[in-house]
């Protein structure tokens, strides 16, 4: 039997779910009751791109609340052309005094080309030292290979490459995700299989959002491919079609497998 760890994104991806504002009483008492489901990792938000999440952290960080749980800050890497030392960014997730950060970067070489319109090599430059600054500060680093299925069934080298360059850096987990939502559970499989034989040694996470109606069979599909780490939300709520449901994945990981 393996023991999955579940991250719950409720109060950061959820967030961004149409008509979903939160209130800092409500995440709060959002955090509260996940804290005693036994949820061990709570995405509290981006400290650096929401004053409203700035402040939660610093109000958690001033009057610790939780009883087992640990908020996680969630923030991009270093921009281009900057060291991580001076990024303001990465000096906001450092601020909030969590053990456990939660990191994103392109894994998808359109996505770099195009949205970021950085070279290859300067992206894989900027998660790698973005990780490693962090890993070095003593925090443990999920990297966010955002765009992974994408990127990987366009240029497979390239997306492997990404990840290379976190877990070299110290990152303690590698989170797949499917930030499109398009990807049928066959192909995240088969792309997984392929991810965990090439990083034997590295904790894999899965991260699917719900465009096609698959982010449970999607999430599913990893965990029996060996991912260590599901991310999700409650009732499923999140950006434009929303995350997977760990409302259903809860008991379809306890209850329907052998996890």
């Amino acid at each position: 039997m393996q023991r999955i760890e579940l991250l719950d994104t409720t109060l950061r991806d959820g967030a961004q779910g149409e008509g979903v504002e939160h209130s800092l009483s409500d995440k709060r008492k959002i955090a509260l009751a996940l804290d005693r489901l036994g949820v061990p990792l709570i995405e509290g938000g981006n400290p650096t791109g929401n004053p409203k999440d700035q402040t939660f952290f610093e109000e958690a960080r001033k009057a610790p609340f939780l009883t087992q749980a640990v908020l996680v800050p969630f923030g991009s890497t270093c921009h281009a052309g900057a060291a991580p030392e001076e990024d303001a960014g990465l000096a906001a997730l450092l601020g909030t005094e969590q053990p456990v950060v939660s990191l994103f970067g392109k894994a998808d070489i359109r996505q770099v080309t195009e949205v970021l319109r950085v070279t290859p090599q300067e992206n894989l430059r900027m998660i790698r030292e973005s990780v490693a600054y962090l890993a070095g500060q003593g925090r443990r680093v999920l990297f966010d290979a955002e765009h992974f299925f994408d990127g990987y069934i366009l240029d497979d080298e390239y997306s492997l490459a990404c990840l290379e360059a976190a877990f070299s850096a110290g990152a303690d987990t590698l989170c797949l995700c499917d930030t499109r939502g398009a990807t049928f559970p066959e192909k995240i499989s088969e792309i997984t299989r392929t991810v965990a034989k090439h990083f034997p040694k590295a904790k894999l996470g899965i991260h699917c959002h719900n465009d096609r109606g698959l982010a449970v069979a999607n999430s599913m599909a990893a965990v029996y491919e060996g991912v260590h780490q599901v991310q999700g939300t409650f009732i499923g709520i999140g950006e434009r079609c929303g995350n997977a449901n760990l409302s259903t994945l809860i008991p379809n990981l306890q209850i329907g497998s052998d996890y």
